[in-house]
């Protein structure tokens, strides 16, 4: 998602935005992109391993949990930094500023919610200074889901491909699993709601809105729909 220069509640802003022309980051942008990737990460091994609040008494797959660390550090990175970066990117080739700044406040909501077996991720928020103009902003918004669409897409063919040529169970499933996170990271961005890329989008340019939310939704209910009814047999 992506805020203006000054967004309500809680996130670390840092320093003054200043104008740039170039992609550039900062050493705090790098410290909260490290920090907001690393708590996904956990959050998603959690929620993957399906480990609770209820389990952890008992003492559920602590080496489930171990074990889904990797794929969970990729989902992350692929879902939630590509999608931010995509932001900043192209905000910044238009010459503005733009840094992710992460939510202590989102960061631990976030765990929380893993803790129960579900995730409700809200780590922070790119931020962009300067811009004003609602095709701007929509051309900006649009960018995270679109790289979160064609990254899923990517996935979902190299699941298929996966099949005949290793014929590998844990692969398949990986793959598929990588491609879902990213389409709901894609479809919960673009809800036209709050700060969410989708409100953005949706003002800018409707249609186009109506056409990568639709994609998005039609995505993730055919990954699950595979995933339940059409899994190969290994």
């Amino acid at each position: 998602m992506s805020w203006r220069p000054r967004p309500s509640g809680d996130l670390i802003v840092g320093g003054p935005p200043r104008e740039v022309r170039r992609v550039t980051t900062s050493r705090t942008e790098v410290l909260h992109l490290l920090i907001a990737a690393g708590v996904l990460t956990v959050d998603i091994a959690l929620v993957r391993s399906q480990i609770s609040v209820s389990s952890v008494p008992g003492g559920l797959s602590t080496a489930s949990f171990l074990s889904s660390l990797g794929i969970a550090a990729i989902a992350a990175v692929t879902g939630f930094v590509a999608h931010e970066m995509a932001h900043k990117v192209v905000a910044q080739r238009h010459g503005f500023w733009a840094e992710f700044r992460m939510s202590p406040t989102g960061l631990f909501f976030s765990v929380a919610t893993a803790l129960f077996g579900f995730l409700l991720a809200l780590p922070g928020a790119t931020m962009i200074g300067g811009m004003g103009d609602v095709r701007e902003w929509g051309r900006t918004s649009v960018a995270g889901p679109a790289v979160n669409l064609l990254e899923g897409a990517a996935f979902l063919g190299a699941a298929f491909v996966s099949v005949p040529v290793w014929d590998s169970a844990l692969l398949w499933v990986t793959l598929m699993f990588l491609a879902l996170v990213n389409g709901i990271f894609a479809a919960f961005n673009l809800l036209p709601v709050g700060p969410l890329d989708g409100a953005k989008v949706w003002r800018w340019n409707r249609a186009l809105w109506i056409a990568t939310f639709g994609l998005s939704v039609v995505f993730v209910v055919g990954v699950l729909s595979v995933l339940y009814f059409a899994a190969p047999v290994f």
